[in-house]
């Protein structure tokens, strides 16, 4: 894919005003110049950032969650993920959610890429993380953490997905990224993990 400039679709920020100021999100409500000259307000949310990590056992199956979402009242099917702490490096937070949400550390990881998660209305990025080489351990959820560690077949995990079981955005992602690895056509740079 190529393409042009495209100065010619950026908006500029007019003022700012912080609408709301959470312990984990903040909304913000923004008046932008338009490419014509017009004003317009840009509501969005203020996400610290977050990693997803998608760990493949060695008889390839796959480590998936199974947790209740209160916005939406439903237990999901999700990889494991979770936010950004301050200043934190992604590839730590990654290592660090793993552990704690499934006991497990990995000998390779590999960095695959990012997704904004909702373009139209959040910062959010995630940064997506494959780990390999898993070792079993105790898990270190935090005390308001619940949550069951499941393991699929990748077939299993697709079927799940087209038949609508699975909806979670990023873990419909993270699948796009497994079936694409696990065919050949998408290649990861495998690094060994300096502390394992």
């Amino acid at each position: 894919m190529t393409t042009k400039p495209e100065s010619h679709l950026h908006e500029e920020l007019v003022s700012s005003v912080a609408a709301y100021d959470g312990r984990f999100l903040k909304i913000r409500n923004d008046t932008v110049r338009l490419p014509n000259g017009n004003t317009s307000t840009r509501e969005y949310v203020v996400h610290p950032g977050a990693v997803v990590v998608i760990p493949l056992l060695d008889d390839g199956r796959v480590l998936l969650e199974r947790q209740f979402r209160y916005p939406i009242g439903r237990v999901m099917t999700e990889f494991p993920a979770g936010k950004l702490d301050p200043g934190e490096d992604p590839l730590a937070c990654g290592k660090r959610e793993l552990l704690e949400e499934t006991g497990y550390t990995a000998a390779q990881w590999a960095h695959a890429g990012a997704l904004h998660l909702a373009i139209a209305y959040s910062t959010e990025i995630i940064h997506i993380f494959f780990a390999r080489g898993l070792r079993a351990g105790p898990r270190k959820l935090d005390q308001d953490e619940f949550l069951d560690v499941i393991s699929a077949q990748p077939s299993e995990l697709y079927e799940a997905c087209a038949r609508g079981e699975v909806t979670d955005a990023k873990t419909l992602t993270c699948t796009l990224w497994l079936q694409n690895v696990l065919s050949g056509a998408w290649q990861l740079d495998w690094r060994d993990d300096a502390a394992g």
